[in-house]
């Protein structure tokens, strides 16, 4: 039997877990023995437990409830209580997604004990070093043993690093789980009618980065922007909790009060609301990419991006945090007719990671 330790912290890594766990579960069962660690990374219901239930995630075996406080400290408190479940434990892989600070605590705690560690989404890069997720996920594939890429430009990256042992490139697991839940979201969600939106003849929106909520200028010219929108078409935030705070404390809230701002929605809301946009304005990775999976126009609000792909085949527009930019982009976006060959894989990813792992 092959004990995987799985880690998880955050919302985009519940969705990508639940990809591989649902392969574990169906297709090596009595084989290989999945334990799940939930950092606490999100500890609103809505960006955690919620997941669990909608993508029938095995809930957790361990729960850190670990969340809040600075980057340095959260993450050494995460090294700290995973280390100890690792010691307890004895997993013979480290399994772990994404660049959060979940990702790095554990793959240094398992690197530190001399544990196997399968890192899933390896070698993007943004080349911007002030992004935390820049430096998580550098870090996290130096240590780690087997990298499990979703593109051919993130197997590129790593081998302009040096780094060719144990690279897969093995497809996006993001890409599996849209094709699962597409149509699931579809009959069993009522978000559309519940917020009173009409399919096509609205604006979806997500900002969640620090590089933009910390910065009150950027996130003066990203609110500016969407009470702009919301003067000629419906425009819906999903507001994580940190962020309406911030939102509040630079008084910017009054200043949008046509966008309707909501809590952080379930996971089948969010793909049906992302389903049928007019255009996604967002500065999430996962969401620029559920964008493109679903043939919607998305308008990304960075300087940069992991998801390359998705810019240069149209689908996609950088805009930074400009007000004039983000606007005239909302207003006119592209929608190309082809993707040409997929980027990301042919929706297999989960059964090609597990496969490798049960080797």
């Amino acid at each position: 039997m092959i004990k995987i330790l799985t880690i998880v912290g955050a919302r985009p890594q519940f969705i990508k877990a639940a990809a591989v766990s649902r392969v574990i579960r169906s297709q090596y069962a009595g084989r290989i023995d999945e334990l799940l660690v939930h950092t606490g990374q999100h500890y609103d219901k809505n960006m955690s437990k919620v997941f669990f239930d909608e993508l029938d995630i095995p809930h957790p075996r361990f729960n850190l409830e670990i969340s809040g406080g600075s980057h340095g400290a959260m993450t050494g408190r995460m090294l700290e209580a995973i280390e100890t479940v690792m010691l307890a434990e004895k997993p013979d892989w480290v399994l772990i997604y994404g660049d959060t600070n979940s990702t790095l605590a554990g793959a240094l705690a398992a690197a530190k004990l001399h544990i196997p560690v399968a890192h899933v989404e390896a070698g993007l890069r943004s080349f911007n070093m002030r992004m935390p997720e820049e430096v998580n996920r550098i870090l996290a594939d130096r240590v780690s043993n087997r990298l499990f890429c979703p593109t051919e430009t993130a197997v590129e990256n790593l081998a302009r690093e040096g780094v060719t042992a144990g690279v897969s490139l093995v497809g996006d697991v993001m890409y599996d789980v849209s094709l699962y839940y597409r149509d699931v979201a579809r009959s069993r969600s009522d978000a559309l009618a519940r917020l009173g939106l009409e399919e096509g003849k609205y604006v979806l929106a997500t900002c969640h980065r620090a590089e933009n909520t910390d910065d009150p200028s950027r996130l003066r010219e990203i609110g500016l922007a969407l009470a702009d929108l919301a003067l000629n078409q419906p425009v819906v935030l999903p507001v994580h909790p940190r962020t309406a705070k911030i939102l509040a404390e630079q008084g910017l809230t009054a200043s949008m009060k046509d966008v309707t701002l909501v809590e952080p929605l379930p996971f089948l809301d969010m793909i049906r609301l992302e389903q049928s946009a007019r255009v996604i304005v967002t500065d999430s990775g996962g969401v620029q990419k559920e964008a493109f999976f679903y043939d919607v126009p998305c308008v990304t609000m960075r300087d940069e991006t992991e998801w390359v792909e998705t810019v240069e085949l149209g689908w996609n527009v950088l805009t930074g945090a400009s007000r004039e930019a983000i606007v005239a982009a909302v207003s006119a976006p592209v929608r190309p007719g082809s993707k040409g060959d997929d980027p990301y894989g042919d929706g297999a990813a989960a059964s090609k990671i597990v496969e490798s792992l049960s080797a």
